[in-house]
């Protein structure tokens, strides 16, 4: 019993290393986007910041390390409390052989990013564009360039994924069960299915909400953009929490990684 429960701790602290070392790689991935999308050179804002352009980079890679870190292992902690977690990376670490189907899962993966990436440009230029033509459609027409956006969806497909998903949505899920067993002790369910949909959908409101201060830097916030970020982001993360339940964040990951390849990549060279 002892063996089994340091292998346990052991495969946990090896699991939230790779996935800390993904996170981290990711928010290192995402800085020529985000200053693409502000317009701003990296020179430009370590001259407003004051601090040398490597400097600046350091102290952000320090500060992501920090949350990351702490997001990734209190939130698999979480996760494992309820059946959830990251099973993949968790066989590959314990020599267990991985799924049959996982050449599957991840197709459906990459076709719902896919699909949902489409959806939510079709949505926005047929609803939301077509109500704001002159700030949604500025806002729509900035495109950082493709291979800026490639980068970036590893900090969307895999930092994202280990905020909302991995972080967010377990301990909030694991917070609401703990409550329900105040009232119910005997309910040995670990994931009842109004707690995991509660849990889904609040964490997709604030994965839209958590769009809003990049969207600030380019436009007033006004009802109509703030219910944009919650639709459209909303349309890929309650699906992405569905794949997250069933599959565990790996495969979550891949499809919203997908889906960002599709807003960021594709869209991009189809318009330019």
């Amino acid at each position: 019993m002892a063996n089994e429960e340091l292998s346990l701790r052991q495969t946990y602290l090896r699991t939230g290393l790779v996935l800390w070392i993904a996170a981290v790689f990711g928010a290192i991935c995402v800085m020529p986007y985000a200053f693409g999308l502000a317009g701003n050179s990296l020179e430009d804002v370590a001259a407003k910041s004051g601090l040398a352009p490597l400097s600046l980079i350091a102290i952000s890679i320090f500060q992501s390390a920090l949350f990351l870190g702490a997001m990734t292992f209190v939130g698999l902690w979480a996760s494992r409390k309820l059946g959830l977690g990251a099973p993949l990376i968790d066989a590959r670490l314990s020599g267990r052989d991985l799924p049959d189907k996982l050449r599957t899962s991840v197709a459906q993966a990459v076709a719902i990013g896919l699909a949902c990436a489409a959806v939510i440009v079709v949505l926005d230029q047929s609803v939301f564009i077509r109500m704001d033509p002159e700030g949604l459609g500025t806002l729509g027409s900035i495109h950082p360039a493709p291979w800026k956006g490639f980068l970036a969806s590893f900090y969307g497909g895999i930092a994202e994924e280990i905020q909302l998903r991995l972080f967010f949505l377990s301990l909030l899920a694991l917070g609401l069960r703990q409550l329900a067993r105040l009232v119910n002790p005997d309910d040995s369910n670990l994931l009842p299915g109004w707690i995991f949909w509660t849990a889904n959908t609040i964490a997709a409101i604030v994965f839209g909400l958590g769009h809003l201060p990049a969207t600030a830097a380019l436009l007033p916030i006004t009802g109509l953009i703030i219910v944009r970020a919650v639709v459209l982001n909303g349309l890929i993360a309650i699906p992405l929490g569905v794949l997250f339940r069933r599959n565990g964040i790996e495969i979550a990951m891949i499809a919203h990684f997908s889906a960002d390849i599709g807003l960021h990549v594709i869209l991009p060279l189809l318009v330019a």
